[in-house]
């Protein structure tokens, strides 16, 4: 037979283990109850993640696309200056040409990308991507120009400068309205796209 004490530890041990049980049974409703807002949290953080991804891409993409293009022809005159020289000995007056205008190229080649990424960010992406494939085909024209005679790529080289001051210009403009925004609160941005844009079309006159 079992004294008192006894039967009053074994007591006292059942009611230790059903409060145990019935701790673990809150914990696991609570979890389940806070598991749906969790995860609609989550998946709305993961969605706007997305939308602002997205939106970054939006007032990128047409400049990405000229970088890309500036790259293909990188490619073309780093080739065409190789197939010069397994065509001709490097002291050609031929291979000194090519040789001459990719260097020219290349050493242009930084500004303009710095240029026109901060004239597409600081002001409006349009009218910078189309600047810059205009001084593409400017640059192209100089290039095969030069392979003439070096007359024939003065054109092309006055028309580049042409294009790099436009550039240049759209970026002092973004950052002044920019200025104008954050210490006097007017913002004339939507005008000066506006101007910009037109203003880009001119680019087309010789």
């Amino acid at each position: 037979m079992w004294d008192g004490g006894e039967i009053g530890t074994i007591r006292d041990i059942i009611e230790g283990k059903i409060r145990f049980f019935a701790l673990c049974i809150c914990l696991q409703v609570r979890t389940h109850a806070l598991t749906p807002s969790a995860s609609a949290s989550s998946c709305s953080y993961s969605s706007q993640a997305t939308m602002d991804s997205n939106k970054v891409v939006e007032n990128i993409y047409l400049l990405v696309v000229v970088t890309l293009i500036s790259v293909v022809q990188n490619a073309f005159f780093a080739q065409k200056v190789e197939r010069e020289c397994k065509n001709h000995q490097t002291h050609t007056a031929a291979f000194e040409r090519v040789s001459c205008t990719n260097r020219n190229c290349m050493d242009a080649y930084p500004t303009f990308l710095a240029v026109m990424w901060c004239a597409g960010l600081c002001l409006s992406q349009a009218p910078a991507a189309f600047a810059g494939i205009i001084y593409l085909m400017v640059r192209q024209k100089y290039f095969a120009g030069y392979l003439g005679q070096t007359s024939q790529s003065t054109p092309g080289y006055l028309f580049g400068k042409r294009i790099i001051f436009f550039l240049f210009l759209m970026c002092i403009v973004g950052i002044f309205n920019y200025l104008l925004l954050r210490y006097y609160g007017s913002d004339y941005k939507e005008y000066v796209q506006t101007i910009t844009g037109a203003a880009s079309a001119l680019l087309l006159l010789p």
